[in-house]
């Protein structure tokens, strides 16, 4: 099938694996709405299945990969299903974490560039559901009463048959880059309950509400939109200008703002990508959440990033909440918190063991693990000034904000896109002379601005706003009699590359 894809690589100006992963991703589109008028269970499983393969083997020639995910995919479902006590999903989770590392490392040592397409972006995403599924298998023989919200709402109590649980391995739209979903959800997309609430406001003969295809072909439009406006700007603006003669020859001023403008650019490409398979989930039926106060059918189940939130975060913690947001809620619910003793408050060693499992996850680049090691102190100087400052700003409840929490916000929103821009520099550029010497054409700004932060706050700072806090209300038990440890954890950032792995 090469025939058909390497003339149109030639006439936009991109590899053949880029045309082939965008065309995947658009060829979801018309076969989400074949999937969504399949009636049979058994024939959405192999819908999925099929189409998957078709990616894999006629277009990808991934049967190597094929054959890597499918042991991966074997092991999870024979473990889950016969290793019985608390440590049958850290069993699952060394295996495919395992695996996966591997295979970075394979990438890296063939020095592969990230224009190709190969079978890791694909197991990243595997990786998250099937770690996902054993915890949820793990929480399904755990009694009720010792699991919070979203461990009860996702636990699986009856166990998948094999056709099932490959039809959940290989749904089509989120195979290849992302979003992840959890088996529940799958399984209310395949039997319709998933729109059980929809209040007979659906089209005849379906259970889908209306305005689905309005949602999602927005959001394909929208997709290609970003994906323009990378390919149209990213060779001008991107990270490696950092490293070029001309720029270092600019003002600082200059160079800090000029960035700030190639980071946009950057992020555009995640955007479309991940924008583009939330349309083709949403045509399948997938991210339903009711209806507005207007009566019309949402559909933000599916959403992967949230680009508004980002472009305008007012906090860094704000901005990472609203980035790969399905990679977040793994790394929360499968490590942050199982790592986290039952009654405990989350410390450094939960926080540290997540930022380590995220870097891992994307590869073995040093860039990964540079950037890693600077968000953690971001994170910690973001929750300092989230806690000691902001709650000296807020207006009492029901009042409108105060001038300074309005240019408290707008502060924030300026230093956290220069944050974010200066923490993603390692992501982009992978290797860590070339990051080091970025950031030092930079001014080494992101340091100044985080280093000062932490020394203000540990050097005294913090005592001294404590004296201005209004005091705290008393804190309600929960049901369980125990506090929760997420109350100011902010998920570790995830900048992911423009070809798998992509999540």
């Amino acid at each position: 099938m090469d025939a058909l894809f390497v003339p149109l690589a030639s006439l936009v100006g991109a590899s053949v694996d880029q045309v082939k992963l965008i065309l995947c991703l658009l060829s979801a589109y018309p076969l989400g709405s074949v999937f969504i008028r399949i009636r049979s269970k058994p024939a959405k499983h192999a819908f999925n299945i099929a189409i998957t393969l078709f990616y894999l083997f006629p277009v990808l020639h991934l049967y190597w990969g094929f054959v890597q995910l499918l042991g991966d995919i074997l092991a999870t479902y024979f473990v889950a299903r016969n290793v019985r006590g608390p440590m049958m999903p850290w069993i699952v989770f060394t295996l495919v974490m395992g695996h996966l590392l591997i295979n970075h490392i394979i990438r890296a040592m063939n020095g592969m560039s990230y224009e190709t397409v190969e079978i890791s972006g694909a197991q990243m995403v595997l990786t998250m559901k099937l770690t996902t599924f054993a915890w949820n298998v793990w929480d399904g023989n755990r009694p009720t009463e010792d699991l919070d919200k979203w461990q009860l709402a996702n636990r699986v109590s009856k166990f998948p048959n094999l056709l099932e649980f490959f039809g959940y391995a290989f749904y089509f739209p989120g195979f290849l880059v992302g979003p992840y979903l959890v088996f529940t959800d799958y399984m209310a997309l395949i039997d319709e309950s998933l729109f059980k609430d929809a209040q007979g406001k659906t089209k005849p003969g379906l259970p889908v509400p209306e305005g689905r295809k309005r949602v999602a072909y927005r959001k394909m439009v929208t997709g290609l939109a970003f994906l323009g406006l990378f390919v149209f700007f990213s060779g001008k603006y991107n990270f490696a200008i950092s490293l070029e003669p001309w720029f270092v020859e600019q003002s600082l001023p200059y160079r800090i703002a000029f960035y700030q403008i190639c980071g946009f650019f950057e992020r555009s490409k995640y955007y479309a990508l991940w924008i583009l398979t939330e349309g083709a989930s949403i045509l399948t039926g997938l991210g339903f959440s009711g209806f507005s106060a207007s009566g019309s059918s949402l559909w933000e189940g599916a959403a992967n990033v949230d680009v508004l939130s980002i472009e305008f975060a007012p906090s860094i913690k704000v901005l990472l909440d609203s980035w790969n947001m399905k990679t977040n809620v793994w790394l929360r619910e499968c490590l942050y918190k199982r790592v986290t003793p039952k009654g405990k408050k989350a410390g450094f060693r939960s926080s540290m063991l997540t930022f380590l499992t995220s870097a891992v996850w994307h590869g073995v680049s040093g860039g990964y693990y540079l950037a890693f090691v600077y968000a953690g102190f971001v994170t910690t100087a973001s929750r300092l000034a989230r806690s000691n400052i902001r709650t000296l700003l807020l207006s009492p409840e029901g009042q409108p904000p105060t001038l300074a929490k309005r240019l408290y916000d707008l502060g924030g929103i300026f230093l956290s896109m220069l944050i974010i821009n200066y923490a993603a520099t390692p992501f982009m550029l992978l290797d860590v002379r070339k990051s080091l010497a970025a950031w030092s054409n930079l001014g080494w700004y992101g340091h100044v601005i985080v280093g000062g932060a932490l020394l203000f706050f540990y050097g005294g700072g913090t005592h001294f706003l404590r004296r201005f806090q209004p005091p705290k209300p008393k804190a309600k038990p929960s049901s369980s009699g125990t506090a929760t440890p997420l109350e100011n954890f902010t998920t570790p950032p995830s900048f992911d590359k423009l070809i798998p792995p992509q999540n």
